[in-house]
């Protein structure tokens, strides 16, 4: 009558038919020697097959599949995406200088530069968001820009 269940544990985790019909025997022996060690006030009897099917075949996985070493030369061959450290302070270094470069903008250059390139406005809504003619928003981003490039070049 368990023999389902417990069949469907042992198959489920070592994923091989022919070792799990084995492990299956092997539960159904542990039991019938482990008899006098169920205490029907911790567990259901199906709850203490379940967990010596599940135990077995765990047990089973690690015995026998070892993982295999690849030598240490093919370590050398595995991708690494990570950008190198170097790099990644450059670019942090890089970072900072911008953001402080504009913050030493007027408030209204800085808010036209970050709405812009970060926020993705074009300058006629930088011009309706801000209230002001198209071409006094184009000579505000212009001027900034000119002035972040004087700035992140002196550093």
């Amino acid at each position: 009558m368990t023999s389902a269940k417990l069949f469907g544990i042992c198959l489920r985790i070592c994923a091989d038919r022919d070792a799990a019909e084995d492990i299956l025997q092997d539960v159904y022996i542990k039991v019938w020697n482990r008899a006098d060690r169920f205490d029907a006030g911790r567990a259901s009897p199906i709850t203490w097959l379940c967990a010596i099917a599940r135990n077995t075949a765990i047990d089973w996985c690690r015995s026998s599949r070892r993982p295999g070493m690849a030598p240490e030369e093919a370590a050398a061959e595995v991708a690494d995406a990570a950008p190198l450290a170097d790099m990644v302070i450059e670019r942090d270094q890089h970072s900072a200088r911008m953001f402080a470069c504009l913050d030493e903008l007027e408030a209204r250059q800085r808010v036209a530069i970050r709405s812009a390139f970060l926020d993705g406005l074009t300058y006629a809504q930088l011009a309706d968001r801000m209230a002001v003619p198209l071409g006094t928003m184009k000579s505000w981003i212009r001027r900034g820009l000119q002035q972040l490039r004087t700035c992140i070049g002196d550093g």
